[in-house]
Formats: structure tokens, C-alpha cells, sequence
């Protein structure tokens, strides 16, 4: 019995294995709005027998996206035309899920193949918004600090934002509390310079990201799960590290959430990374023994051995593959294969199954 393939039961929800696919930003929804484009990039995977598929970061505002092209979730139009997506990804037995994200200071930004430098107000751009008004980097704009009716407004954003998911078919919603966007940047002593109720001790920087995630798990029904996506360690000294990480973990466990998605980095644009096979997987583990919460590996996980790993010794309960999922849609079935678990492939494409 392979373990990568064997069920995953969170709430009332089961998985059909340890396989997520891992939100990706594509930078290819005008106004917002998502197109075939998502259908075919996300539909191929579930196709492939990925348990779970998860959008990319879907804004909660418009003044959440990281670019003018980034998928958003702030409209019931935009609800309706993720519709079509979640009941193809059901109808393949696979999950789907939706991440919920505000970019913060790192918002207004153009899509990577065209450099990824902020996006002046004259070309469309908008007023980044942030805990401190510090910028990510030096030619990145000032953002500007939220004030007290403004984080009132994100929360209810995040809470439309969360209903309107439900209406749209979604499974499952990851908050975005990773890669330097607006809740990390409240977690994290870097870019966190408020000195009022929600900056300065850790208790008082998580104090948004907390109730934020209380009011999402109150919106999300109580048999369907919620994650949240969080980078372990900033990567720098005096910044968001794994100690804060498990004590961060704990909290959202007494709130109701199911999974921490345990991804690193990207408050700064200068903390040194060495990347490698697996790099993060040791922050999966220690949340996941220490918090006592379900987790997900996410870095470098490439080879259907490799994962296996993973979750058949307790290193993580489940898996996400992104850019491996780029290169090979279809991984999960091959995977399979590699390690002798005989998973069912798509009728249609049976024929093509090696014995």
C-alpha cells in the first residue's frame, strides 16, 4: 500500500490521496475574472489525479491584487465564472479550493514576463496598502498604513469573499498568511512598524491574521475545512521564525483551522535562500508535531519516492506540488505507477494506461 495514495480525512471531508495541487498565480484574469485558460490549468490537473486543486490567490479587493491581471474573488461575477471550474474539478473527484489573498505592500506590481516592477499609477496602478508605510523595496511605491475602520474592511472582505467561494463550488479556502503579502506583513517584525494594538509583541502582530481567521472558519461550513498558507521563517535574523510559526499554528488550531500550508521567504526581497529537494518539508514537520495540526510539505517536492517519504514517515500529512504540476499535469497518475498503486485513470484516456 502506497501512503501518498491513500485517503485524507479532514472534517467531513475525505481526499482521495496525499496529492495538492499548489495555488499558482497565472496572471491571466482581465477584471479579475477567471477564463478558459483556469478551466484547461486547473481542470488538466484534476484530470491528472490530483486530490486537490487549488486556485491561485484570488483578491479579495481590488486593492488586494499583487498585479491588474491577478484572479479575484471581490464580485459575484467573479464568483460565477468560477463556477464552471469547481464543478469540473468535482466531477473529476477531485477537491477544489480556493486561496483567499490581499498582496498588501507587494500589490500593483506587473506580471513576471514583463519584469514584475510596480505599476505606476499613469499605467493603472493603485495605492498599495500595508501595517507600516514602509515599501518592500527600494523602487517598490510607499504603501499606505491601514487604519482601524480600514482592517475592520478587510476582514469583512475576506469574509464576502470567503461566502462568495461557497456560491462558486469551493471545498475548501486557504488563508493567505505567506510571501510577504498582507498578513505575513502584520506576523512579521520586518515590515510590521505599528506601534498601536497591532504591531510590536507577537501577541499584538497576529492579532489581525487571528481574527481574520476566526471570522473565515465562522463564514466556512463546520464539516468543510479551512487552511492557511503561512511562510515558516523569513529567512532573516529578527524576523517571523519557526518558534513564532508553531505558536502561530497553535492559536489557529483552537480556531477551527485544519491544515498549515508551509511554505518561507518573501517579506523581503534580499533574505538569503538556499533551495533544495524537500528544503521546507522540516517546517511541516515541526508544526505538524509540535502544534499538533495537520500540515502540507511544499518546495522542491519533484519525485514520486521523495514524496512518499514524506507522508509515510510523519513528515507531513498531504503533499503540494507546483511547479513539478506545471511541467506534468498528469504527475499523480505516473507517480502512481512508479510506486505499484494502481490508480484509476480517466475513462477517456484508459486506453492510454501502461500495465
Amino acid at each position: 500500500m502506497s501512503r501518498l495514495f491513500s485517503p485524507l480525512k479532514l472534517r467531513g471531508l475525505e481526499f482521495k490521496n496525499r496529492i495538492f495541487v499548489s495555488p499558482m498565480c497565472q496572471y491571466s484574469a482581465p477584471g479579475g475574472l477567471a477564463t478558459s485558460w483556469h478551466l484547461v490549468h486547473l481542470g488538466s490537473r484534476a484530470v491528472g489525479g490530483a486530490a486537490l486543486v487549488m486556485s491561485e490567490a484570488a483578491a479579495v479587493s481590488q486593492a488586494g491584487r499583487i498585479s491588474p491581471q491577478d484572479l479575484g474573488i471581490w464580485s459575484d461575477a467573479h464568483a460565477g465564472a468560477l463556477a464552471p471550474i469547481t464543478r469540473f474539478i468535482s466531477d473529476c473527484g477531485a477537491v477544489p479550493a480556493i486561496q483567499l489573498a490581499h498582496a498588501g505592500r507587494k500589490a500593483s506590481t506587473n506580471v513576471p514576463w514583463r519584469g514584475g516592477h510596480p505599476v505606476l499609477a499613469s499605467e493603472g496602478g493603485w495605492q498599495p496598502l500595508a501595517p507600516s508605510p514602509s515599501s518592500f523595496a527600494p523602487d517598490s511605491p510607499v504603501p499606505a498604513a491601514l487604519g482601524g475602520a480600514d482592517i475592520d474592511r478587510v476582514v469583512e472582505e475576506f469574509a464576502d469573499a470567503a461566502r462568495r467561494s461557497l456560491d462558486a463550488g469551493f471545498r475548501v479556502a486557504e488563508i493567505h498568511m505567506a510571501h510577504g503579502y498582507l498578513l505575513h506583513e502584520f506576523l512579521s517584525p520586518l515590515s510590521n512598524r505599528r506601534a498601536d494594538e497591532y504591531g510590536g509583541s507577537l501577541e499584538t502582530r497576529w492579532r489581525f491574521p487571528l481574527r481574520l481567521a476566526r471570522v473565515v472558519r465562522e463564514v466556512w461550513p463546520q464539516d468543510l475545512p479551512v487552511f492557511v498558507r503561512i511562510s515558516a521563517t523569513d529567512w532573516v535574523e529578527g524576523g517571523w521564525d519557526l518558534v513564532q510559526s508553531v505558536q502561530l499554528a497553535r492559536r489557529l488550531k483552537a480556531l477551527g483551522i485544519d491544515l498549515i500550508d508551509c511554505s518561507s521567504g518573501g517579506v523581503i526581497p534580499d533574505a538569503r535562500i538556499a533551495p533544495g529537494p524537500g528544503f521546507q518539508v522540516p517546517f511541516a514537520t515541526a508544526i505538524r508535531n509540535d502544534a499538533e495540526i495537520a500540515t502540507g510539505a511544499v518546495g522542491f517536492v519533484t519525485e514520486p519516492f521523495q514524496a512518499e517519504q514524506i507522508v509515510a514517515t510523519g513528515l507531513a500529512d498531504a503533499v503540494l506540488l507546483a511547479r513539478q504540476l506545471l511541467r506534468d499535469p498528469y504527475w499523480p497518475l505516473h507517480a502512481a505507477r512508479a510506486l505499484g498503486f494502481d490508480l484509476p485513470w480517466p475513462v477517456q484516456y484508459e486506453r492510454a494506461k501502461l500495465r
